[in-house]
């Protein structure tokens, strides 16, 4: 599943590129789209904004895959409140990020979950990231969380395989476990996770699906091919925080401005250089 860049063109959101990048999922084996989340810059967009960028999406997909909206928020009310207008904008699923800055307890953070849950009742996707919100879920925590109706998986992006490893031990196969880490996709593949929510898939939907078909498919051999060809890619796509390379990226590829909403910054000269060097090894820049 691909975590949407949001294209903007002079402060706004860019309708024609997000269209364009919308058919180049479809075409390259995305199996969701994932708008609204980090990668699409969310903390910077208003409330109707959001709105609007769910129901785009909803409409340039065309029922053609499914659209799992970003909706999370450090308010319990706030939460409620965008997972209810994602659904009814059109969305299928929702994705919500752990509470952010107030650093709820562990059974503060089960409680956030489960209001949203009952009062949205609309499937939803927790995603635990710590590093971006200082508000771990814990592996037991989860294990609770699993248990609610319309929990339906996890988005992992803790960077420990031993945490991925205790939840999938916890929960069981009912409960379905994606990496938030392009480069961990394999491993947490290899241990029982099901797919990944990337970044990457922004710019190459197709070898990104591909190295998740040949893991579900249990072709290890190829799956690890396919890893291997993609780490350079994946590396250069994390030097700056996300999203500024994939911005980047998606500009030299000709699929959008390289605009970033403040406080996030187009990425420093030596770090683009190096982007762009590995974009020509993979013949990714457009001509």
């Amino acid at each position: 599943m691909t975590a949407l860049i949001t294209p903007f063109r002079d402060g706004q959101i860019d309708a024609p590129a997000l269209e364009r990048i919308v058919e180049l999922q479809i075409a390259g084996g995305t199996s969701a789209l994932v708008p609204c989340g980090s990668t699409g810059e969310s903390a910077t967009l208003t409330h109707q904004e959001h709105v609007d960028l769910v129901r785009m999406v909803v409409k340039f997909a065309r029922g053609r895959l499914p659209v799992i909206a970003g909706t999370g928020s450090n308010s319990t009310a706030e939460a409620i409140s965008l997972t209810k207008a994602a659904k009814e904008a059109g969305a299928d699923a929702a994705l919500l990020i752990s509470p952010y800055y107030n650093k709820p307890t562990q059974e503060g953070i089960y409680q956030h979950y489960r209001a949203i849950a009952e009062q949205a009742r609309f499937p939803l996707i927790v995603y635990n990231i710590p590093g971006r919100t200082a508000s771990k879920i814990e592996a037991s925590t989860i294990a609770r969380l699993a248990k609610l109706d319309n929990v339906i998986g996890l988005k992992e992006a803790t960077g420990s395989l031993d945490e991925v490893q205790e939840v999938i031990r916890l929960c069981g196969d009912s409960f379905e476990v994606y990496s938030g880490d392009d480069a961990l996709t394999l491993p947490m593949m290899a241990v029982g996770g099901t797919g990944v929510i990337s970044v990457t898939s922004n710019l190459v939907p197709d070898r990104s699906a591909a190295v998740t078909r040949a893991a579900l498919a249990g072709n290890w051999a190829e799956a690890r091919r396919l890893h291997y060809d993609l780490l350079a890619l994946n590396r250069a796509l994390f030097v700056e925080t996300n999203p500024i390379p994939i911005k980047a990226a998606m500009s030299m590829a000709g699929h959008c401005r390289d605009e970033l909403r403040p406080p996030l910054l187009p990425m420093s000269d030596e770090a683009r250089a190096r982007l762009k060097v590995v974009m020509q090894q993979y013949g990714l820049l457009k001509s």
